[in-house]
């Protein structure tokens, strides 16, 4: 785990009160180990994921005036949405800070996406709180902007609507989705889905929610463009 002098170095912070930013490196899990309470970043990930939906927002309004509001929700959601997230603290070197106990190694934590989405909304809330709104914004904005004026709406899709939408067009009953089996710890979850019709397996999918692998079953489903 690097000092995080070097994040503050990075980002180019002045730190007013630097418990902030080590709470939103620090993983539940540290607790156990240092004995503490709430010395984690769960409280700074609720304010800060609040503030990245305002910005975010406030960007795809003034980037896509042809969006509609129903888009509009679709676009944040799309942005800032897990897989997002993580993508975006790897991409930042927020893994390189991440504390966990001994129940976490330091490759698992800098690997689960639930966790790197957590520890980027922490340091949001962390830089918010320490840094000011204007710092904070300018801050989101530098990370979303470029995606946000590259935004194409077509880019989203719900591959189970998709799907049930193809069924039902020629068809009363509705697909069916069956968790098959879930593997790993806890904490980084696998979870295999099959999507029936009749009985009949239409598509598989795998994921780090039940959520994920659904759409992927639907997906595969459509992509082998099943006769139902």
């Amino acid at each position: 785990m690097k000092s995080l002098d070097e994040f503050y170095k990075r980002f180019k912070i002045r730190p007013h009160n630097k418990d902030l930013y080590e709470m939103a490196f620090t993983h539940s899990s540290f607790n156990c180990d240092a004995k503490t309470h709430h010395h984690d970043y769960e409280r700074l990930e609720f304010i800060g994921d609040s503030f990245l939906g305002f910005v975010v927002a406030s960007l795809l309004f003034k980037h896509h005036p042809e969006l509609r509001e129903g888009d509009l929700t679709k676009a944040k959601a799309s942005l800032v949405q897990t897989k997002s997230l993580a993508s975006y603290a790897k991409k930042l070197g927020y893994n390189e800070f991440i504390r966990a106990g001994h129940s976490l190694s330091a490759k698992e934590a800098s690997n689960n996406k639930s966790i790197l989405e957590d520890v980027f909304e922490a340091v949001i809330g962390a830089i918010y709180l320490d840094q000011g709104i204007n710092f904070a914004i300018k801050f989101v904005t530098s990370i979303f902007e470029d995606d946000v004026i590259n935004f194409q709406l077509d880019e989203i899709k719900d591959y189970k609507s998709m799907l049930q939408e193809a069924v039902q067009s020629e068809h009363r009953e509705s697909v069916v989705y069956k968790t098959i089996k879930e593997v790993g710890p806890q904490h980084d979850k696998t979870f295999f889905v099959e999507v029936y019709f009749n009985n009949i397996v239409l598509g598989k999918g795998v994921g780090h929610s039940k959520k994920e692998a659904e759409q992927s079953a639907a997906c595969d489903a459509l992509r082998k463009k099943a006769t139902l």
